[in-house]
Parts: C-alpha cells; structure tokens; sequence
C-alpha cells in the first residue's frame, strides 16, 4: 500500500500551524505507519531559502509572477526530497500547505488567473495531488485581527496585504472546497484551538482507519 497524503490548508489567521503542533502528537499515537510532518514554503534547505526571499517584508517589490514561480520551485524541490520519498515508503506525510495556497494566494488574491497558477504546478508537481486536505475557513476581519495580536508588528510581506487580497483568498478557498467536496474537508476556524483540533483529528481518523 502506498502512504498517504493530507493537507492543512486556510487563509493567513486560521491557525494551521498551531492545530498542526497539536493535531500531530495525537495522530503519532494512533498511527499504523510513520507520519512526517512538513511544511510549505520550506520543509528542506533550499525550499527554506526561498520561502524567506519570499516572505521578507524588504522585498516588496516583488513581481506576482516571480512569487507565483518562487512558491512553484520550492514546492518542487520539497517534493522530491521530501514529501515523494515518504510516499514511497509507505507513509503518512501532513503537510502544512500545499498547491491549494498558490490558487488562493496567487491565482486569486494576486489576480493572476486560476487556470496560470494551475499550469506552472502541474509542471511542478508531476501530478502529485493530496488524498485529503483540512480546510480551517475563517472570515478575513478575523484572521488578520488574530495576526495582529500573535504577529507583534512582524507579519510577513503577504500577512501585511490589504483586507481586500484577503477576502479573495478566502473566496478562493472556499471555491475551491465547494467544487472538491470529497478531498476538501472543511472545517470552522474561528472554534476555540482545542475545538479545531477535535474536529480535525475525527475527520482524518474516520476518514482513514486504515491509517489510523
């Protein structure tokens, strides 16, 4: 049996990161195979090098197609060093992020077009797709209220953008889950951690008990 890949995905504010900390110990626990925990843009050393260029608030002069083929490269290094040899041996790899954050933050947040964002990862990934992904939706006002307080005057140069960006995302994100109902589980961000945390571990463990 080949392993199994699930995403964590959200708008800027959801908590992925704080609900994958929690989600992970207890999914170790149960497991019937080793689970990797990853993390995108990152995971592996030149993926990390990028995700920083594109993160630095300094870089604000960034182009959105230079982003766009930035997020696609580290993707495609993390891929292949990290997330395809762990398939292969039969494992449970949750990553937070995936292709879904380039359709939402680039195809629609930066207006570049779906379809454009779609076409530059399908070369990247090599049709590499998750078999599950945790949608944490949250309304925009919410998401940057929580970045604000967590932040401490030190978003990242997409935490920083307009509310307006935000709500495309958003809408992006929850296009997307409409139209891939089956993968995309969607799940109330605005819960308290420990109620997220919940509903995500029952969705994955229901979802896959042979994993689990």
């Amino acid at each position: 049996m080949n392993g199994l890949f699930i995403t964590i995905e959200g708008p800027d504010g959801a908590g992925k990161t704080s609900v994958l900390n929690e989600l992970y110990p207890r999914l170790q626990l149960l497991a019937k195979r080793p689970i990797v925990k990853t993390r995108e843009p990152g995971g592996v050393k030149i993926s990390e090098k990028i995700r920083k260029i594109i993160l630095d608030p300094a870089n604000g002069e960034m182009d959105e197609r230079t982003e766009a083929l930035l997020y696609a490269a580290a993707r495609r290094q993390h891929l292949v060093e990290v997330i395809l040899p762990a398939l292969e041996q039969g494992k449970i790899v949750i990553c937070d992020r995936f292709v879904d954050s380039s359709l939402a933050y680039q195809g629609a947040g930066r207006r570049i077009g779906i379809p454009e964002i779609e076409k530059i990862n399908n070369f990247a990934i090599e049709g590499t797709k998750p078999d599950f992904t945790l949608y944490l939706d949250v309304d925009s006002d919410t998401g940057l209220q929580r970045i604000a307080r967590s932040r401490h005057g030190k978003a990242d140069r997409l935490e920083t953008e307009s509310l307006e960006f935000h709500q495309r995302v958003r809408h992006a994100y929850l296009k997307l889950a409409e139209e891939d109902p089956v993968r995309i589980h969607k799940v109330d961000g605005r819960m308290s951690l420990q109620e997220v945390v919940e509903a995500s571990f029952t969705a994955i463990t229901e979802t896959y008990p042979e994993y689990f």
